[in-house]
Order: C-alpha cells, then structure tokens, then sequence
C-alpha cells in the first residue's frame, strides 16, 4: 500500500512531462506537415546516379 505513494506522483510527472514535450512537438512544428514525408518514401527520384571521372556510377559495385 505505501508504494502507491510513491508511484502516483511518479505517474503524474511522467504524465506532465508527456504533455509537456507533446505541446513543444506542436509548438515547434513537428506536426505541420504530416503528407510529404510519407510520400517522399513512395515517389520516384528523378536524378539519374552520378558518375565518378573514370566513368563509373557511384552506385555500381563492379571494379
């Protein structure tokens, strides 16, 4: 029993501190642009691979 004297406060700070980084996430912006992310995984690159001066492609593994 006394050791919920001790994890009620625990919980009621861990709890502020939730809601307390939560508001600086939005106050920072974290949550301002929710779409582009998502997308940026599924959209194709439209640059072609870069080549070295010997004419290789940075990405080939061939010597």
């Amino acid at each position: 029993m006394s050791i919920l004297y001790l994890l009620i406060p625990l919980g009621l700070v861990l709890l502020g501190i939730a809601v307390w980084a939560f508001f600086w996430a939005v106050g920072s912006g974290q949550f301002d642009d929710l779409k582009s992310p998502g997308w940026s995984v599924v959209m194709d690159d439209d640059k072609a691979p870069e080549q070295s001066k010997t004419g290789h492609r940075h990405d080939d593994l061939s010597p």
